[in-house]
């Protein structure tokens, strides 16, 4: 079977600047697929055109062995950092706005408990919190019910407790056979989430394998810490003393 998604010798070229520079992988059937960089990386330009907001100077994206199209549309959905909502609209309202927009859609209901949005369903967008928000546009990237979840850094910004329920809903999410492509400038996470990553700069991809085999390889290169890592950290106390529930704002 041809891998799900499949980046050949992508290309981006801008006045004066190469973003993407000849980017070629593939991401497998059900696989959480981390893409990490530092700021100028190149590695939103190249989201942005796997999910076809942007077109390529040259080279393809393939879905299921054939150009992106009208099938990966209808199969992918897309978390994006920000995303203009309608105002006065309730979250349940919301989410009912966006299922309809598609032929094959999840139940709102569904969504809401997924998602964890019990609390808020009857209230304004424009009044929840960061976590909740992102939970919310969460929901709206299912709202199709996709095959492929494209997350943009989900957890930028959010609370111990917040960041961790959000990895939980993206392991559920992986566990009902779903493909993840996620961003992220948080390395814990990547190791957490992500089967593979790749890490780019300057345009071009300079590692790709599973986050253990990366580390692993660095072990083997002579790297050491200073400081040997424990087996908890502040976060983990934080979580411990404060509980692992959701604080949702009034």
């Amino acid at each position: 079977m041809p891998p799900v998604l499949e980046v050949r010798e992508l290309v981006k070229q801008y006045p004066g600047v190469r973003a993407v520079d000849g980017v070629s992988f593939s991401i497998a059937e059900g696989q959480c697929f981390g893409l990490l960089g530092p700021n100028g990386a190149g590695k939103t330009t190249t989201v942005e055109m796997m999910e076809g907001v942007t077109q390529p100077t040259s080279g393809e994206v393939l879905y299921r062995g054939d150009p992106i199209g009208a099938r990966f549309r209808a199969d992918a959905g897309i978390q994006f950092q920000k995303t203009a909502l309608q105002d006065f609209l309730t979250v349940r309202e919301t989410l009912t706005l966006f299922t309809r927009l598609y032929p094959r859609r999840r139940d709102v209901d569904e969504l809401i408990r997924i998602c964890a949005l019990e609390q808020v369903a009857g209230r304004d967008n424009r009044k929840l919190s960061g976590g909740q928000m992102q939970r919310l546009l969460l929901a709206i990237a299912l709202a199709n019910d996709p095959r492929v979840l494209f997350l943009d850094e989900p957890t930028t910004g959010l609370d111990p407790q917040a960041r961790r329920h959000l990895w939980g809903l993206v392991r559920r999410i992986r566990e009902e056979g779903r493909t993840v492509v996620l961003t992220t400038h948080y390395m814990e996470e990547a190791e957490e989430l992500c089967d593979r990553v790749a890490i780019m700069d300057g345009g071009k991809i300079i590692a790709l394998d599973t986050p253990q085999a990366l580390v692993d390889a660095l072990i083997g290169r002579g790297f050491r810490k200073e400081r040997v890592e424990r087996l908890a950290n502040l976060e983990d106390v934080f979580i411990d003393m404060t509980g692992h529930d959701l604080r949702e704002e009034d």
